[in-house]
């Protein structure tokens, strides 16, 4: 089973950091980013969906270390993540989520390793509540000043990330991709250029209140032709998403 990671041509061959964020999971996305993670987090209450997902294989599901407020993670499975070894590490700043505070330690962590990591991958944070949505959003724009490592999320028929400002090739032929992309500027006015997509841009501005790029699609290709990358160019950071289905959706 495959699965769409941006800016890379081939998952297979890249090294991945897994987050588990605090809603209910997909048992496939799971297990084939588990076994690709070389270093695996939950943030807080994930730790919960976590536990349930995997009952009868708990043992081969352990995290590298849970953090948060603690205020989610049930006793139970605080005790039993703390048992089997796991690290326990208590996040109390308010003023970021705790998406975000994983994130911080995870980095703490592939350099005291010294990891060698393409790609950082976020499971959940697009679904439930609206505002917990935007505010997984907010971490992709952490991100940036973070590090410069991508940060994805994934969650349901849906993949996110932020493009940072420049030029970006996408491969976007793996046969996994759903029909819809978008570019939103949920930081600010974005000048940009496309190539590759069914409504292209050519160096208008995305803002708010004028335009914003949502419901775009692929450049149609002839049967049996590949579909071309996406190119995208912008001056500004630029959130990207697509739609994603797992191999069983595909016809």
């Amino acid at each position: 089973m495959k699965y769409i990671v941006l800016l890379v041509d081939n998952f297979d061959k890249i090294q991945i950091c897994l987050i588990v964020l605090n809603q209910p999971l997909d048992k496939d996305y799971l297990h084939i980013l588990w076994s690709k993670a070389v270093l695996k987090a939950c943030a807080d209450g994930a730790a919960n969906h976590l536990y349930n997902i995997t009952a009868a294989e708990r043992d081969s599901f352990l995290p590298d270390y849970i953090s948060g407020d603690f205020d989610s993670i049930t006793a139970e499975v605080k005790a039993f993540f703390s048992d089997k070894g796991c690290k326990l590490i208590e996040t109390a700043d308010q003023d970021l989520t705790d998406f975000t505070k994983c994130l911080a330690i995870m980095l703490q962590e592939i350099k005291s390793r010294q990891l060698q990591v393409d790609a950082i991958v976020a499971l959940g944070g697009l679904a439930g509540r609206f505002d917990q949505t935007m505010a997984s959003i907010e971490t992709l724009h952490h991100a940036l000043s973070m590090t410069q490592l991508p940060l994805l999320i994934i969650q349901g028929t849906s993949l996110a990330c932020i493009l940072r400002p420049g030029s970006h090739r996408l491969g976007v032929n793996t046969g996994l991709e759903g029909d819809w992309c978008s570019l939103i500027p949920v930081g600010g006015p974005c000048q940009t250029m496309t190539t590759g997509l069914k409504w292209n841009l050519n160096n208008q501005v995305l803002q708010f209140g004028t335009l914003i790029s949502t419901s775009n699609t692929y450049e149609p290709v002839a049967p049996g032709n590949p579909r071309k990358p996406v190119t995208v160019t912008t001056d500004q950071p630029l959130l990207w998403s697509m739609g994603i289905r797992k191999d069983s959706d595909q016809d």
